[in-house]
């Protein structure tokens, strides 16, 4: 969006679609380049905010004294008619008036004449736009926030219903480990948490007021900026004018934590996919969360979590797309910067319907018919012991068990070894060794060595903060409830 002065164009001029700056040109645009420049296909989403600094800007510059008590009135009935007008569907949306800050502006003009071109005095479209883009973003993220929190919630649930559930867990997908399925699921609500708390970090830093910085170098009229920024509920104003209409460092790290939730999504839509797979079969995802196949008949495919993993590379692209973008400018705003809004808000459309499905698909819905809860994943208890009684996954629990009895852990390690080597050769688990079997590998094991070995005895030695023990995982889950219901 090119910058525009302080002097206002005709009435005519508006009225007839030129551009602001046309009293300049000997010729007018052609059409390619009006399609080529033109954002208001786009940025028309920013309606609502262009309006509401618009607004803002009038009140201040109207307390300021630079213009009128009656022109005031007069731009916030003509903004109260192109709200309703937008609403219904009814404004007129003009390739030929570029954007969504000049379209809404000659139509204001249309509407209460002069009072309408008088508006635009001490700012330019350059920190008209940025604030603008602040404004719609500040909301988006405040939408995001609370989407995490309802996935985070839906994990909760199911954690809650399977604490005493223990599934393999891996490292380097080998079988490493027995877990409780709801330490594993908490995992993921640390990951959320945190891509809530960088979210809410990041609005800090996008709920800054450019406005006032006009084109790039401020303006001459005494503008209260402060006010603008109380009126609009932003925590502060952009201290130097270059940077106010040229930073989108606030788009960049909007898009880098969204990127880094995508991740998250993708890492958790990973396992779903290979748990839901017939080689693991440790859930199952509703059929509404899923697709057939056009020509195998026996296949039901999780085409959620596929789709959402693929998303991921889409949502980091843009944010690639927007640190090149920044790259080479120069100070103050140039062009470049109309190429900011796509990305932006497709990374913001993206990671928002994501959450929302996962947040079902994860928690389940309410039948409309009976009201009870449907869940979106089933869990297979049996598939998840099964696999977890594969791979000697206490194999640490005996060496914890000998080190105990005064090995030094090394030495525990290398007795460990040759007992699973041995239930290898024998086609057993380290549990369905005799006892005077595993006695010969030390002298020092005893009867109770089996309540180390089982599942369960795993789980529960593991109790402190952190760990997987079900006493550990239930007072993860209050603290979450807790900290989710404030």
């Amino acid at each position: 969006m090119s910058s525009s002065s302080t002097s206002q164009p005709s009435h005519d001029q508006l009225a007839t679609k030129a551009q602001a700056w046309s009293a300049l040109f000997s010729e007018p645009m052609s059409d390619l380049v009006k399609r080529y420049t033109s954002s208001v296909f786009f940025d028309k989403r920013l309606w609502q905010a262009d309006i509401a600094g618009s607004l803002a800007h009038a009140e201040m510059l109207a307390a300021q004294g630079i213009i009128g008590a009656h022109d005031l009135a007069d731009i916030q009935r003509g903004m109260a008619q192109i709200t309703q007008e937008i609403e219904s569907g009814a404004f007129d949306w003009q390739l030929d008036l570029e954007d969504v800050h000049l379209n809404i502006e000659a139509r204001l003009t249309r509407l209460v004449g002069d009072a309408g071109k008088r508006l635009h005095t001490g700012r330019s479209r350059n920190d008209q736009v940025a604030t603008d883009v602040r404004l719609w973003l500040r909301g988006e993220i405040d939408l995001i926030a609370g989407l995490l929190n309802e996935l985070q919630l839906a994990l909760v649930e199911v954690a809650e219903h399977n604490v005493e559930v223990i599934l393999p867990g891996f490292t380097h997908l080998q079988v490493a480990q027995p877990v409780s399925f709801a330490h594993h699921l908490l995992a993921y609500v640390e990951m959320f948490k945190r891509d809530a708390e960088r979210m809410l970090d990041a609005r800090k830093r996008v709920n800054v007021l450019p406005l006032g910085s006009a084109a790039l170098a401020g303006t001459t009229y005494p503008l209260a900026r402060e006010r603008v920024a109380r009126t609009l509920g932003m925590d502060g104003v952009c201290q130097n004018s270059l940077d106010g209409v040229s930073d989108r460092d606030f788009a960049i790290e909007f898009t880098a934590a969204a990127s880094l939730c995508m991740v998250h999504i993708s890492r958790l839509s990973e396992e779903l996919i290979i748990w839901m797979s017939q080689n693991f079969g440790f859930i199952r995802i509703a059929d509404r969360f899923t697709t057939g196949s056009s020509i195998m008949p026996q296949k039901k495919n999780p085409d959620v979590p596929e789709l959402a993993r693929g998303k991921t590379g889409r949502v980091v692209g843009h944010l690639m797309g927007l640190i090149t973008l920044i790259k080479g400018q120069p100070l103050a705003y140039n062009k470049d910067n109309q190429e900011d809004k796509e990305p932006l808000f497709d990374t913001v459309d993206t990671l928002k319907d994501t959450l929302r499905i996962f947040a079902e698909m994860i928690g389940g819905q309410a039948n409309p018919a009976t009201g009870a809860k449907e869940g979106g994943i089933t869990v297979n208890a049996q598939a998840m012991r099964a696999a977890a009684q594969k791979g000697y996954a206490t194999a640490t629990d005996l060496a914890d068990y000998l080190v105990k009895k005064g090995l030094p852990f090394r030495d525990a390690h290398e007795t460990v070894a040759h007992a699973v080597k041995a239930a290898q050769s024998h086609g057993v688990d380290l549990s369905e060794l005799p006892l005077a079997v595993l006695q010969g590998f030390h002298p020092a094991i005893e009867k109770d060595v089996f309540d180390a070995l089982s599942l369960e005895g795993s789980l529960n030695a593991r109790n402190t903060l952190g760990g997987t023990a079900p006493a550990q995982v239930r007072a993860q889950l209050a603290r979450h409830r807790a900290r989710l219901a404030a």
